[in-house]
């Protein structure tokens, strides 16, 4: 999956338009941004990569290019 994909992805998943975030994005500059994301990011890293993701990895997540990377 190239980081376009994913990219995108991450917009759907926030409600975003397409082609909002950038890897650079500072995920505290978009209110939606919030639990409900968090949640919502943690069921698709299980549906969609068959990753485990625990919510106290979520907190760490500072940036778009963190999520990211933890795609991978």
């Amino acid at each position: 999956m190239t980081v376009k994909e994913k990219l995108n992805l991450l917009e759907e998943l926030l409600f975003l338009d397409k082609d909002t975030l950038e890897e650079a994005s500072e995920l505290a500059d978009f209110e939606e941004w919030n639990s409900m994301a968090a949640i919502s990011l943690i069921a698709m890293f299980d549906d969609v990569f068959g990753k485990e993701l625990k919510p106290d990895e979520v907190k760490k997540f500072e940036t778009v290019q963190d999520i990211i990377d933890k795609m991978e």
